[in-house]
Formats: C-alpha cells, sequence, structure tokens
C-alpha cells in the first residue's frame, strides 16, 4: 500500500500547530466574567543589579466566586504561574497570603475571594547588564462558586533598570501584611493516631489566646478539611483534634502549616496567621490504598496506584523500583490488550495484507515486523513526551490529548479517506504524485511498515485498555525519563503481538498464499476505513457542531474528485483537476474556518430508558453537593473519540436492569465529556489516578471512590453498588 508515506503529513501537521496554539498570547489585563487578573510590579529602587523586586499576579473576584491556596482542601486547584524572565533574573515562590476556608456541604476548600495579590520575589544577579527587565508570565487558575471555571492568561510588563516603580506599593503592602509570618516550633509537636491528627502548638500570639483558630496544612491530602474536630486551650498552648484523610498518601516526618484566628466577615485574604515546621512524634498509621478498578490484580494495582491520585498537584519525583516495575509490567500488559480494542481495528487491514504479501518471504516478515515495532514505539514515546512537554508548560493534558483538536480529528479523516479510496483501487499513488515519491515504497517497503506502526499509534492513541490506565495515571507523575520508559513499554506491548508473528514461521505458513483473492481483500478494507471517516466526522459534528462536520464532508468530497481527477492521463487530468483542484481551495476558504471553530454548547442532559433516571453533565462541584446529599455517583469519564467508551455506553450502561438498580439505590449519574479539552476533567482523571479515558468511578460520601474496569459488563456493575 502506498498511501502512507505520502499522506501521513496530514496527521502530524495539525498536531504540531494545536501543540503551539495551546500556549496563546500576551495581554497585560485578562478578563472574564468571574476574575479580573492583572500582573503588577513594585520595584522602589528599580530592577538594577542587587536590587528589591516584586512581582505579582492580583485576582479580583466576582462576588461569590474564589480561587486556591497551594493547598486547595478537598477540591481545586492552585493558581499557578511560570515566568519567563531574561538571563540574570530568577523568580522565587509565591509568598501565599493567608487563605480562607470555604465550607462546601461536608467539604471544605482553602482560598481567596474578593482581591488577593500572590506577591513573588525577583534576584536581580550582578551579571544583569539590561536597561530594562522584560518580564512574561504564563498563569493558569481555577475559580469555583457552585461551578468550577479553568482559566488562563499571558502577561507581561516592562521594569526599568533604573528608577523607581512603586506605583503598587500599597497592594504590596497589603499582602505582605496579610501573608503568614514564619516562626520557630519550639515546644509544638503533631502526634498521629488512627484516624486522627493531634496537633500542640506553642508561642502562638498572645493575643489569640481563648479564640478559635483555623489549622491549614500545606501539605495536601494530609487531613479531611470538611470534616469535624475540635480545638482548646491549654493556658498558653493551643491543642485541636483533626481527622486524617482516608486517602492520605504521605507520612511526614515534619509539616509545614499555618494557624490564624478565624475568619472574619468580609473578603480578600484571611486574617494574618504564623507558619511553622512542625515535627512528628510518633509513627503514622497505615495510609488507606486508593481503591483498585475491578479485574486488576491487588498486588499491581496497589502499586500502580500508590502516588497516582496527587498527579494534579504533586511534583515530579522518582518511583521506587517495585513501583516502577509494577509501572512498566502494566504498561506492556495494557499495550498487549490495546489490540483487542475497538480502536486499533482499522489497522488491521494494514496488517493483514503485509502479512499474506510476504507469506514466503521470512526475512521480509522479520523487517516488517521491526520496522513496524519501532513506528509504535517511537510514536508512543514521541507522544508521551509531547504530552509531558506541555503539562510541564502548565497545561493540563491527559492521554488521547491531541484528538481533543478539531484539526487533528480532521486531518486523520483526510487520512482515512485517501487510505480507504487507494484500498478501494480509485487511485494509485503512483499516477497522481511524482515517481520518485510514488515509489518509496517500492524502494523500501521497510519505512512503509514503519509508518504502519505510527499510524496504529495515531488510531489507537484515544482509547485505554485495562492495566493501561494506571500505568499512564503514574507516569504522569513521574520524571520524564520514567515516564517516557512507561510509554515505550506500553508501544512495546501494542507492536508485540506483530512482532512475534513476523518472527515465527507457522504464522506465515497458516496464511493463503499470495494471488487474486488479494485483491478483493483490499478492496474490502476500504469499508472499515471508511467506517472510521464516518466516525471521525461525527466527533469533529460534537466539537464544531453540524456546520463544522458537513464542512469537512465536502472538502473530503472535493478531495476524493481532485486524486480521482489526477489519476487521469491527457487532456481530463489537466482540465478536471485543475477544477477539482480549484473548487478544494475555495472551499477551503469558505467553509474551512467551520472545521476548526469549536462550537460554545456544553454537554446537555441525556435521558436513558428507565423513567426518572438521566444522564447529568459532570462537575466537581455537583460530585461534592450530591455527596452532601447522601446519595451515590456514578461517573462516565467519556469522549466521542473513543470507541471503547462509545461501545460502553451503548452496551452495559444502556442495560435497562443495570438503570433500574441504579433508580433503586437513588444513583446519580453524571457524565465527565473529555470530547475536548477540559482541565477540570483532567484533574478529576489524575486524582483518581488516571490520565486517559473511558474511567468509571463511583462516589460515596465517606468512602474512597470505586474505579471500574475499562471495558465494563453489568456484572462488574452490579456487584460494586450492592456493596454500597
Amino acid at each position: 500500500m502506498r498511501s502512507l508515506p505520502a499522506v501521513l503529513a496530514l496527521l502530524l501537521l495539525p498536531l504540531a500547530g494545536f501543540a503551539q496554539n495551546l500556549l496563546g498570547g500576551d495581554a497585560t489585563v485578562v478578563k472574564t466574567d468571574q476574575v479580573r487578573a492583572e500582573l503588577l510590579a513594585h520595584a522602589p529602587e528599580g530592577a538594577a543589579p542587587g536590587a528589591k523586586v516584586w512581582v505579582g499576579l492580583q485576582l479580583t473576584h466576582a462576588p461569590e466566586w474564589h480561587t486556591y491556596w497551594k493547598n486547595s482542601g478537598d477540591s481545586g486547584l492552585p493558581t499557578d504561574l511560570q515566568w519567563t524572565l531574561p538571563p540574570g533574573v530568577t523568580a522565587g515562590e509565591i509568598a501565599w497570603p493567608t487563605p480562607r476556608k470555604f465550607p462546601i456541604g461536608p467539604l471544605a476548600n482553602y482560598g481567596y475571594n474578593g482581591t488577593v495579590l500572590l506577591p513573588v520575589p525577583l534576584t536581580v544577579s550582578p551579571e544583569f547588564q539590561g536597561q530594562q527587565l522584560d518580564v512574561k508570565l504564563q498563569a493558569a487558575w481555577l475559580v469555583c462558586r457552585k461551578e468550577c471555571i479553568p482559566e488562563e492568561g499571558s502577561f507581561s510588563l516592562r521594569i526599568p533598570a533604573m528608577g523607581s516603580t512603586g506605583l503598587n506599593g500599597a497592594a504590596f503592602d497589603a499582602a505582605f501584611n496579610a501573608a503568614p509570618k514564619d516562626q520557630a516550633a519550639a515546644d509544638s509537636a503533631l502526634a498521629p493516631e488512627t484516624g486522627f491528627l493531634n496537633v500542640s502548638l506553642d508561642a502562638l500570639p498572645a493575643a489569640w489566646k481563648g479564640q478559635k483558630l483555623e489549622f491549614y496544612p500545606e501539605p495536601t491530602g494530609l487531613i479531611d478539611p470538611g470534616a469535624p474536630w475540635t480545638q482548646a486551650w491549654d493556658g498558653a498552648r493551643w491543642t485541636a483534634k483533626l481527622p486524617l484523610s482516608a486517602q492520605r498518601g504521605d507520612s511526614p516526618s515534619e509539616v509545614a502549616l499555618v494557624v490564624a484566628q478565624a475568619d472574619a466577615p468580609g473578603e480578600g485574604p484571611g486574617l494574618a496567621g504564623v507558619r511553622m515546621k512542625v515535627p512528628v512524634q510518633g509513627a503514622w498509621p497505615p495510609a488507606a490504598a486508593l481503591p483498585a478498578a475491578a479485574g486488576v490484580s491487588p498486588a499491581l494495582q496497589a502499586a500502580l496506584d500508590a502516588n497516582a491520585a496527587r498527579a494534579a498537584v504533586a511534583p515530579a519525583t522518582g518511583a521506587s523500583p517495585l513501583m516502577l516495575g509494577a509501572a512498566l509490567l502494566g504498561a506492556l500488559i495494557g499495550g498487549l490488550i490495546l489490540n483487542l480494542m475497538p480502536c486499533v481495528f482499522p489497522v488491521l487491514a494494514i496488517k493483514v495484507l503485509a502479512f499474506a504479501k510476504h507469506a514466503d518471504d521470512r526475512a521480509a516478515h522479520r523487517r516488517s515486523g521491526l520496522a513496524y515495532t519501532a513506528g509504535v514505539v517511537v510514536s508512543f514515546l514521541a507522544l508521551g513526551g509531547l504530552l509531558l512537554a506541555l503539562r510541564a508548560a502548565g497545561e493540563q493534558l491527559g492521554w488521547g490529548f491531541q484528538l481533543q483538536s478539531p484539526a487533528v480529528v480532521a486531518g486523520l479523516a483526510v487520512l482515512f479517506t485517501l487510505i480507504g479510496l487507494n484500498l478501494a483501487g480509485l487511485f494509485e499513488f503512483g499516477s497522481v504524485l511524482p515517481s520518485g515519491l510514488a515509489s518509496l515504497q517500492a524502494k523500501n517497503p521497510t519505512a512503509d511498515s514503519f509508518l504502519t506502526g505510527v499510524l496504529a499509534v495515531a488510531v489507537a492513541s484515544p482509547c485505554t485498555a485495562p492495566f493501561m490506565g494506571a500505568s499512564l495515571g503514574l507516569a504522569a507523575t513521574l520524571p520524564a525519563a520514567q515516564a517516557l520508559a512507561v510509554f515505550g513499554v506500553l508501544g512495546l506491548g501494542m507492536a508485540l503481538p506483530y512482532l512475534a508473528a513476523s518472527w515465527w514461521p507457522a504464522i506465515a505458513r497458516a496464511l493463503p498464499r499470495p494471488g487474486a483473492w488479494m485483491a478483493r481483500f483490499r478492496q474490502f478494507m476500504a469499508f472499515p476505513m471508511f467506517a472510521t471517516v464516518v466516525w471521525l466526522l461525527w466527533v469533529l459534528g460534537q466539537q464544531s457542531g453540524i456546520d463544522g462536520a458537513a464542512a469537512l464532508l465536502m472538502l473530503l468530497l472535493a478531495l476524493a474528485l481532485l486524486v480521482w481527477s489526477l489519476g487521469l492521463s491527457g487532456r481530463g487530468r489537466v482540465v478536471l483537476g485543475g477544477l477539482s483542484a480549484a473548487a478544494l481551495v475555495w472551499l477551503g476558504a469558505a467553509v474551512g474556518p467551520n472545521v476548526t471553530r469549536l462550537q460554545d454548547s456544553g454537554p446537555a442532559a441525556a435521558e436513558t430508558g428507565v423513567q426518572g433516571v438521566s444522564w447529568q453533565p459532570w462537575s466537581a462541584d455537583k460530585v461534592a453537593a450530591l455527596q452532601a446529599e447522601g446519595r451515590p455517583v456514578f461517573v462516565d469519564f467519556t469522549a466521542a473519540w473513543c470507541v471503547t467508551c462509545q461501545f460502553n455506553k451503548r452496551n452495559a450502561l444502556a442495560d435497562e436492569g443495570l438503570l433500574q438498580d441504579m433508580a433503586a439505590k437513588n444513583v446519580a449519574l453524571l457524565r465527565a465529556d473529555w470530547t475536548r479539552r477540559d482541565p477540570a476533567v483532567t484533574t478529576a482523571l489524575a486524582q483518581l489516578g488516571r490520565n486517559g479515558v473511558p474511567v468509571y468511578a463511583i462516589y460515596k460520601s465517606g468512602q474512597p471512590p470505586v474505579v471500574l474496569t475499562e471495558v465494563l459488563s453489568v456484572g462488574e456493575v452490579k456487584s460494586v453498588l450492592q456493596g454500597l
């Protein structure tokens, strides 16, 4: 098949543009309906070497909206600031003001409302010789009321090296006054016991004696912020007993924390507190393990999920050899199972044709198997590397992120249309491309096998398989080298059956000998390609609406006319080729923008076949509110481009008996749509230790969420429901 070397660039070009467009452009002030964000500077002595320079992002919230502290509490994400500074200038950490506590039913979050400034110190080294200091900031914040909206903005400002820039002094002074004051721990101590953390703090401000205080630990997931707790004064010593989190993963020997007077009415930061690092006395009780996915070995799942629930906020740290080994084993098994997922079916035609073509050539079989394996592994490494790079740049992305771009979906539709037309015999690339390009496959079939592996990954990447999800979730928390090893082994697992078959002579001997049947089989295999195009058009319709899908369909029709006309000879080729090329260009200008224009409408409620049971759009706050009512919550993390998701939706999740059981147990059904990029959904997946869809989770107040397998069965879901 000669289509792959010529048209694979159609996939790569929109993917590269998608990665570039994620980072956006610059602005001085960013305004939304919820937040006004502005980058401020305070440099009384200018930006000369050794001068004291402060910059900061000021967030002014609309009434009832808030953003988050460094530890966001039960949900949410802290504001993230990524700086671009000239050589010789470095940025410090955010000098976080004391937060406020926002109770939400049985949960609680830590953050800010009103107006808050997040100051950051800049260190100007003696080597800095510029006449001005150019500061650029890429910021991302999550703003919440009952619902949560991820927002971001790019900012830039210029600070002169000489001369004062002190116009914002009052705002920075207010932020400094609201920040907790560092204080030695003295005789303070923390003493954990089963289910609780006993706190004993000494040397607090004398004016606080007898007053109610708030407790803010800096580590996430240590305590249960919304649970009831007790506090008391014993002379000048303040004591408290706080419930430990059911999902606690760390057992630190020292805890950085902030205590402050309970919030007075008003907005902005909380009352100025005290920050100290308090030693832990005694041993921590065993941490609760994350819920295992049904059908997965408990030992393997425990190793894979040990730290994955903190992927959304935790920095990447090295995994232990046991944990890394478990992740690699899970990736290998998941890659093997991925061959059985519906996503990979369109590529099976190309594999079977390659086997039959080289049935009598054992050496060609082996070269093809090695080249295909290399294409799969390299593609997994490339996609994994791009994913890690974009996440490091502040993007909230997960596996299959490229299918969240309409441009990539359209590129794949073009690719599979051309493959289908080629298989059907409408044209041969030798007749429409220069002879040198068209003969690439004939000259080097190994390259074609390599590109087949690339195509297999492009098609398979929308899906995850059992074992694969936990490994990908853990990979997001690992250093780059270990994470890429997981992606590489995942690719090896996917390619392993084909590689083994190419080196096992019995497989080749079992295939029919090359003959006339191959021509008919090749034409028949065009139909799975066209079915894939239909699916991709439906996916695009979910992203860009009916206008986008119709526009792409018109462009594909014009493209088919063009490749057919280029296969003609003589005057017909020139005339029809020119007219069809002009039509394609005109259509691209007229309706092409509709293909990549995202529609504004969000996911709507969807009725089921059972009275009173319907799917509602997901949000983290809605999950919390339903749990506060005492209702179990079933969440379907899905995407239109995930074939396995659609299979489960039309089978297990449409079973009338299962839906009746859910109605009997008053289970709320929520659908988290990840078809388009949604950092809130990405964060929720990471908290479950996952990095792609499908994911199915059942939440119940007071219990850790239960994560089900990727390929659902009615019996599996019913067994979990019986345990609620």
